[in-house]
C-alpha cells in the first residue's frame, strides 16, 4: 500500500471519491460538487499548507483518501477517509502509518501530528490505536452534527515524534494533578466588563470565528503571522477545536469576547506561552476592524490583566509585538503595561520577508 499526492489534474476523480461514498460521521455526510469546486479553488486540498494524497492498494486501486493540513505548523493534523467498498480491511491504520512516517520525514521536524474524531466512530479509533496514536483528549459535547441538528463527543489522538521515533507508545498519564496541577488554580471561565462578556472558547463559535477574521484580514496579516495564510471554515472549526483541548488542559487561555447588548463576537484575547511554575504568562489579543475606535480590546485586556494577577496569581504578563504594530501598542499602554525594552531585528515580520524590531511590554506583580 502506498500514498500517491493528489494533482489539480485529478479534480474531478476527488469529487466523484468524495460524492459516490458516504462520511456518517463528518460534519458534512455529503458534499455537494459546488462545495468541493470551491475548496479545490481556495486551495483546500492542494497549497503550501494542505497535501493530499490518494490511499492506493497493491492493485493500484484507489481506496480511500487521507489531507494533511497545517503543514507549516509545528503540529500537523489530517482528515482520513476509507471509501465503503474498502472498509474494514485495515487500510485505515496503515494508512495512518504511512502519513505519520511522511510527516515525520519532512525537513522541518515536526514535533508531533494529531487528528479528532467522533466519540462513536469506532472504526477510526480502532485505526488510530492500530497505527500507535495516543488517546489525549475527550471533549463532551464538541462536535456539531448539523444533519442530527445535535452534539457528540469528541476525541482527540496523537502521536509525538519522540514515540514515532522510538517505536513505543506513551499512555497519557490522566491522574496528573498531584504532580502538574497543583501549580494551576481553579478559575472562572466566564469574565464580564461594562460592556463584554469574556468566556472560553466553544465549538459553536467556530462561524464567528472564521467572519471575524475573514472582515479582518487585511489588517491581521500586517502583524499576525497565522493570519498569512487563507483561514477556511473547515480549518477554523479544527483552530476553534484546537482552542477548547488547549483550554481545558490550560496550555492556552484563549477567551472569545461578545458584546453584552447584541451577543456579537469582536474578537479574542488571552494567554499562552503559560508557566505555571513561575507565573508568567503572554498576551495576545486580535479585534474584527468592524468594532476598532470603541475602546472594547483596552476594556478587555484591562479585564485579563486584573483577572491573571488575581485568580491566575500571576507573577508576571508580557506582550510581544511589532514596533510598527501602533494600535497593539496603543492597547497595551492603555491597559497599564509599561515598555521594557525594544529588541532590535530579533525575530522575522509576520509575512517573513525582513526581519522586524519587537517591543516587549510587560506587568509584574
Amino acid at each position: 500500500m502506498r500514498l500517491q499526492e493528489w494533482t489539480i489534474e485529478e479534480q474531478d476523480l476527488l469529487i466523484q471519491f468524495m460524492t459516490t461514498n458516504s462520511w456518517p460521521y463528518h460534519d458534512i455526510s455529503q458534499p455537494g460538487r459546488e462545495l468541493l469546486e470551491k475548496s479545490i479553488e481556495e486551495g483546500g486540498y492542494a497549497s503550501d499548507d494542505v497535501k493530499t494524497f490518494w490511499i492506493e492498494n497493491n492493485e493500484n486501486e484507489k481506496v480511500g483518501i487521507v489531507k494533511v493540513y497545517d503543514l507549516q505548523e509545528d503540529v500537523p493534523l489530517f482528515d482520513l477517509r476509507i471509501a465503503d467498498q474498502y472498509r474494514g480491511y485495515g487500510y485505515g491504520s496503515r494508512a495512518l502509518k504511512k502519513l505519520t512516517q511522511y510527516v515525520f520525514e519532512l525537513p522541518e521536524r515536526k514535533i508531533r501530528i494529531q487528528g479528532h474524531t467522533r466519540h462513536d466512530n469506532a472504526a477510526m479509533r480502532k485505526a488510530f490505536e492500530r497505527a500507535g496514536f495516543v488517546k489525549e483528549a475527550h471533549l463532551r459535547q464538541a462536535w456539531f452534527f448539523p444533519k442530527e441538528n445535535t452534539y457528540y463527543d469528541a476525541v482527540t489522538y496523537g502521536m509525538t515524534r519522540e514515540d514515532y521515533l522510538a517505536g513505543t507508545t506513551t499512555p497519557v498519564r490522566w491522574e496528573d494533578r498531584g504532580q502538574y496541577g497543583k501549580n494551576i488554580p481553579d478559575f472562572n471561565e466566564q469574565l464580564q466588563t461594562e460592556r463584554l462578556f469574556i468566556r472560553a472558547p466553544e465549538l459553536k463559535d467556530a462561524m464567528d470565528v472564521w467572519g471575524g477574521v475573514s472582515r479582518s484580514t487585511r489588517e491581521l496579516r500586517r502583524y499576525t503571522e497565522w493570519a498569512q495564510r487563507e483561514l477556511s471554515i473547515e480549518t477554523t472549526e479544527e483552530y476553534v477545536r484546537e482552542s477548547v483541548a488547549e483550554f481545558i488542559s490550560r496550555k492556552t487561555l484563549n477567551f472569545h469576547l461578545f458584546l453584552k447588548e447584541s451577543g456579537e463576537f469582536i474578537g479574542c484575547a488571552g494567554f499562552s506561552a503559560i508557566d505555571w511554575n513561575i507565573r508568567k504568562f503572554e498576551l495576545k489579543y486580535w479585534l474584527d476592524t468592524t468594532f476598532e475606535g470603541q475602546g472594547y480590546m483596552t476594556e478587555a485586556v484591562k479585564q485579563l490583566l486584573d483577572f491573571a494577577f488575581s485568580e491566575l496569581k500571576a507573577e508576571r504578563v508580557e506582550f510581544l509585538c511589532d514596533e510598527n504594530h501602533s494600535k497593539g501598542r496603543a492597547v497595551a499602554k492603555r491597559a497599564g503595561l509599561e515598555l521594557e525594552g525594544i529588541l532590535r531585528k530579533n525575530a522575522p515580520s509576520a509575512n517573513r520577508r525582513s526581519l522586524r524590531n519587537t517591543c516587549v511590554y510587560a506587568k509584574i506583580t
